[in-house]
């Protein structure tokens, strides 16, 4: 079983599941980078050359691979969500963590990044509103845990998604399960 993050783009879903990764052991995939891979070009590149449905449908069948194959952390686009087939796919094959980040948090994390082809826009705050307007609800919908991001340092944020994945069941970590206690004469 996978854990996969879910959030807007710049909260935190590639540096937070390299640590948790490293953390429980488990090997850790970008599904933009898989797919920067697989199209040879940058996300940005073929998003202005292709359009964003086309990046949309490779972004399908690259988390429909990922979440049959991949038993680790996978972080994801932040708008891998926005089909609903992904949003099943993902909720019914990991553990999915939704980092909820407010637009200004992550605006101040992001600013000066050039590689997010939806922030290059005159009002990138402005955009991330809207975003996380119409997203928050599918994140919410895919997610088996919700955690804010807020301020928390990523070791924090690491220890807190950590607590939550160990509450939820033994399946999601590698650590051996402990013995059941002998019966009771």
């Amino acid at each position: 079983m996978s854990i996969i993050f879910v959030g807007l783009p710049g909260s935190g879903k590639t540096t937070i599941g390299r640590q948790l990764a490293r953390r429980l052991d488990l090997p850790f995939v970008d599904s933009d980078h898989v797919i920067e891979h697989q199209l040879g070009c940058s996300i940005r590149e073929f998003f202005a050359r292709e359009g964003e449905d086309s990046f949309r449908d490779v972004e399908q069948q690259v988390l429909d691979e990922l979440t049959q194959t991949h038993e680790g952390v996978i972080a994801t686009g932040g708008g891998a969500v926005l089909r609903p087939i992904n949003r099943r796919r993902l909720h019914e094959r990991g553990q999915v963590v939704y980092l909820r980040s407010s637009p200004e948090d992550v605006f101040r994390r992001v600013r000066h990044d050039q590689a997010r082809p939806l922030l290059q826009v005159d009002d990138p705050l402005n955009r991330l509103r809207t975003l996380f307007e119409a997203r928050d609800p599918l994140y919410r919908e895919a997610a088996h845990f919700v955690i804010e991001t807020g301020r928390p340092s990523v070791a924090t944020l690491v220890n807190m998604i950590t607590m939550q994945l160990e509450l939820a069941g033994p399946h999601v970590s590698r650590a051996p399960a402990s013995p059941p206690p002998p019966p009771r004469p």
